[in-house]
Order: structure tokens, then sequence, then C-alpha cells
């Protein structure tokens, strides 16, 4: 943990910065923790969003892991055609099934995972367009 002095208003407050081992900053200022986004967080936000932005001006739409799990059940095939709500996988996180559907109707162009793998909150697991 550091120690910096840092001046708000012309009032000065020493302060303890640490960052989490999930790369999270930390402040501590005069008994509260503050959770702070870095430049580096907020540049790395507006990139996701252009990316996302751009899928949907292309037509193509990701499908996200909304949890860290394991894919349990793969329901549909590459080149299907889905409709709006159809289950496409079976995400198991702590012990429970979550039901990952199709967002919208399109065809399913790409599966970017098979059963049985580890997936991160965020992972891409399948392309609609």
């Amino acid at each position: 943990m550091e120690e910096l002095i840092v001046r708000v208003d012309g009032k000065e407050y020493n302060v303890f910065v640490e960052e989490t081992e999930e790369g999270k900053i930390l402040v501590h200022c005069e008994g509260e923790v503050y959770e702070v986004e870095t430049k580096k967080d907020v540049e790395q936000s507006a990139i996701e969003r252009l990316h996302k932005k751009q899928a949907i001006e292309d037509g193509k739409l990701e499908i996200i892991a909304p949890l860290p799990g394991i894919i349990y059940d793969i329901k549909v095939k590459e080149g299907s055609n889905v409709k709006q709500g159809q289950s496409l996988f079976t995400l198991m996180a702590m012990k429970m099934e979550n039901d990952i559907t199709a967002p919208r109707d399109g065809v399913l162009k790409e599966i970017k995972v098979k059963k049985n793998d580890n997936v991160n909150k965020g992972d891409v697991l399948a392309i609609i367009e």
C-alpha cells in the first residue's frame, strides 16, 4: 500500500492506495474506502463500447458469457437459424445450470466454445448474424 498526500479544494488528505489481485484500485481516506477507475479502465471501456457498436452495425451480435463457468451443453449447431429467446447453451456455474438464450432472431454464424470449456465472464460464446 502506498501513502500519498492529495489536495482537494485546498485541503490536504493523507490517503493510502492499493491495487487488489483483480487489478482494482482502492483509495483509503479518513476511514472510507473508494474504488477508482484509472485512465486505462476508462479507455478500455470506450474500446469495448466501440467494438459492440461496430458488431451491431455489421449485423453481427456476440453472445457473451454473463458469468464464469463451464459450458455444460450446446443446444444448437453452427449455421442454425435461431429465434429470440431460444436456448443456445447451458452454462454451469456454482452448481447451477444457467440457460444462455438468443437475444434476437438470426443465423448462428460461429460457435466459439466446446462442451466442457471453462469460460470467464465476458468471453464470446457465439456470433449471430
